[in-house]
């Protein structure tokens, strides 16, 4: 079984972030310049909340009228889901189906370790996946 920690290995442990402070107009142009879809927000260090692209069309749907100069912590999802490094990536992709998130923050006691994305982890599937194929069709054909 695959785990966060060696899918963050094999991606990396960057994780873009923004203080709750700062306004949703950093935060588009901070996902916007590193085509990512959704930030971490601290708050003193501390993770307090994330926010996504859909934390900001689904205010923007909701016809309610908001300044841009407004602080994140006003759009962002303050019940933030977490994974751990000893996670499986079965486990996230749980998490992440039921609760219909694309992101998942990896927290390892009070640390930030990372983030990870739905893409990252149906990746990490299907690659498990493949290599599961090969292995089956390498023992049928008697190349094991």
């Amino acid at each position: 079984m695959i785990t966060v920690s060696d899918l963050l290995k094999q991606k990396g442990e960057q994780v873009w972030v923004v203080e709750h402070s700062a306004s949703v107009s950093e935060a588009l142009r901070l996902m916007a310049q590193k085509d990512i879809g959704a930030l971490v927000v601290l708050k003193k260090g501390k993770l307090c909340g994330i926010f996504s692209e859909r934390d900001f069309t689904r205010r923007m749907a909701g016809g309610r009228s908001f300044n841009l100069n407004s602080p994140v912590s006003r759009l962002m999802t303050s019940d933030v889901l977490t994974a751990t490094p000893k996670d499986t990536v079965e486990d996230c992709m749980k998490i992440m189906t039921e609760h219909h998130i694309r992101h998942l923050p990896v927290v390892d006691g009070e640390r930030l370790a990372g983030m990870i994305s739905i893409g990252d982890v149906v990746k990490s599937i299907i690659s498990g996946q493949k290599s599961f194929i090969r292995q089956l069709e390498d023992y049928i054909s008697g190349r094991w």
